[in-house]
Parts: C-alpha cells; structure tokens; sequence
C-alpha cells in the first residue's frame, strides 16, 4: 500500500506524491507504477530544439493511477469530472496542467500515460515520464515526473461549486 504524502516531504528520486482533492493521497514508486495494468505505445513528436523524436514507452495510464487516489467527484454528477484538472510537475520544474475531461475516456479519451519503461529501459531511478501521445510537439512529455495534483477549478471562479452563483469578480 502506497505511502500517503505530506505537505513537508519531498520526493526522493523515483518517487511520485500523489495529492490535492483525493480521498486516498500517496507517494508512489515506480515499481508500484509498474504494478498496475500497463500499456504499451510508440509516441512521435516533433522537438523545436532537436527535430523529430520517436519513442517506445510503458507503463501505467494516467487516469488509472488518479482513480486510485479517488479523486473528489460528485458521485452524482456525470459531468462533475470536467471540473477537475491536474498538475504534474518534473524533477526539472517542467510542468503542464491537463484536464481530467482530456484523458476521461468518456470524453476526450486521450490515452495519457505515466510511463515506467522508455525505449525499453526501466525508469526506476530516475522516476516516470508523462507521455501525451497526439500531440505534434513534446513540450507536455514531463520527464522525471515528481508530483501529480488534481483539484477542482472552484478557486478560478470564486466559487465553493459553480452552482452558487456568479463568480466575484464578473459584473452582473
């Protein structure tokens, strides 16, 4: 069972905390990655500072590994998902916020994938690599991913749910 988080830990290498509105926060490994059910793709990506790049990876599907930190929905609520948004962060501090409706196969159904092999090479040391197959460039692959937060928008609106009211700041 996967370590919960805390807001003074830092992640040792290899190490990914899992955190923000979840029910079930965690600090996963790679070889617990590795432990779930794995997908295997080839991703092509045009890179501005090294041309055409092509890799194998595997691993774990993103939104595998947050529904088991049991994210905060309304269970009620079919759309309350699309809400929700998720933040990863490298070792580096490269970054990129997704959209739960992105990679919900319900929606946008985009196989995104925190990844514990490339190129046929384990990752354990260095920690998983966010792959986002379809996109023409690389600048969301998030190598030595270190951090996954998923939360709600609700403090972009000004709101506790957008189903009170208008946010503060829009005139009426």
């Amino acid at each position: 069972m996967p370590v919960q988080p805390t807001s003074t830990d830092l992640p040792a290498a290899g190490q990914v905390a899992l955190s923000g509105e979840v029910r079930a926060p965690a600090w996963l490994s790679v070889a617990t990655l590795r432990s779930m059910p794995q997908r295997e793709m080839t991703v092509s990506f045009e890179c501005r500072t090294s041309g055409a790049r092509r890799h194998y990876f595997t691993g774990p599907l993103l939104i595998d590994v947050l529904h088991g930190a049991e994210p905060r929905f309304d269970a009620g609520e079919r759309k309350d998902r699309l809400r929700f948004l998720i933040s990863v962060l490298g070792r580096d501090g490269h970054r990129a916020v997704l959209s739960w409706g992105e990679i919900d196969p319900e929606f946008g159904n985009t196989p995104a994938l925190l990844a514990v092999s490339m190129d046929c090479r384990a990752l354990d040391d260095q920690g998983p690599h966010l792959v986002m197959p379809g996109d023409r460039c690389g600048a969301r692959h998030i190598s030595q991913v270190t951090d996954l937060r998923v939360w709600a928008d609700d403090p972009l609106w000004n709101t506790a749910h957008p189903h009170d009211g208008p946010a503060s700041h829009i005139p009426a």
